[in-house]
């Protein structure tokens, strides 16, 4: 009792440590983002921009329930925690937010159209939703398609491969020869090969995400060690049931480190075919509105495309750890 109660000191203290690094940090988060809404209104713009009043407010408003979370952190503990952990970058972008303001709208430090403020941007979703909305579904859609089916293929000839040496024997060297190649080196036999550019983009997203989840599937099917197969066996457990029950199970952290790789190939081919290809969608949008100078409009659309990804791959990462859960502690990730 005496030993437990001696450091019950050392241990507050550490507490109400913490309480103040939280509380400091977030303090200088939310005020570099007050800083950035001042420097919005502070200065004239030299440009015509709309939405600086807006923009300002909204920066504001950020700025306020960053402090209100960091004071309140002994009552918010998670939220405080989450200032702790998160308050560098609070504040990193916070200050860059300034430098923005000022070196785009307010003194011309940057070329423009190029380099457009914050404000430019919002215009484009204040004013060009719909659109937007329009080309990110059909990025979207061409995406989840072609990644499913590449998925899907590729986990199907892994395992074939990685289990039977006569399909290892016929597949193998076909997937050494046409796998390394990029997808989108074959856009002008593939456009040339399929009715439609929406089927020809498919089955490049298909291609890209096909073969990291073929190779890293085959790899953790070949390699499960053989005395799991043993102890099934012996079990009573049939050679299909050594597939589905023992081999694929085993391999599953090979094959998610396969579709995260997939994910990022498919996302080079879908902007790809979407410059050369498709009508719609966010790489088709960013090519027309460079070709009109509208810088502001690529930027938002280069910030949907990025939330896109971080989403799929954040969609992943949760599917990863749910299925995985059992390997925790012998896996790491």
């Amino acid at each position: 009792m005496t030993h437990v109660t001696a450091l019950q000191p050392g241990r507050t203290g550490v507490l109400a440590g913490q309480g103040w690094a939280e509380t400091l940090t977030g303090v200088v988060a939310g005020l570099s983002w007050l800083l950035a809404a001042i420097a919005a209104v502070a200065f004239e713009d030299i440009g015509d921009w709309l939405e600086t009043e807006n923009y300002a407010i909204a920066v504001g408003v950020i700025g306020v329930a960053i402090v209100a979370v960091a004071l309140a952190n002994r009552w918010l503990p998670r939220a405080g925690a989450w200032v702790l952990r998160a308050g560098p970058w609070l504040i990193a972008l916070g200050l860059f937010q300034v430098v923005w303001q000022l070196a785009a709208a307010k003194f011309g430090w940057v070329p423009q159209p190029f380099f457009p403020p914050a404000q430019g941007i919002i215009e484009v979703y204040t004013f060009e939703y719909d659109e937007l909305a329009t080309h990110f579904l059909a990025s979207f859609r061409l995406l989840v398609v072609g990644f499913t089916i590449g998925a899907a293929v590729g986990f199907v000839i892994g395992v074939s491969i990685g289990w039977s040496t006569k399909a290892g024997y016929w597949v193998h060297p076909v997937l050494r020869f046409i796998g390394p190649l990029p997808a989108t080196s074959l856009l002008p036999i593939v456009f040339f090969a399929f009715p439609t550019s929406w089927s020809a983009s498919i089955f490049l997203i298909a291609l890209a995400a096909g073969f990291p989840v073929a190779v890293l599937t085959w790899s953790g099917v070949a390699n499960v060690n053989t005395a799991y197969y043993d102890v099934a066996r012996t079990l009573g457990v049939r050679p299909l049931g050594l597939i589905f029950k023992v081999a694929i199970p085993a391999a599953l952290p090979n094959v998610f480190v396969g579709l995260f790789m997939a994910l990022g190939a498919a996302f080079t081919a879908l902007t790809v075919a979407e410059l050369v290809g498709v009508k719609a969608g966010v790489g088709f949008y960013i090519q027309w509105s460079q070709g009109w100078a509208s810088y502001a409009n690529v930027y938002a659309a280069l910030i949907l495309l990025a939330l896109l990804c971080s989403g799929s791959i954040t969609l992943l990462f949760r599917t990863r750890d749910r299925l995985l859960s059992w390997q925790k502690g012998l896996v790491k990730w």
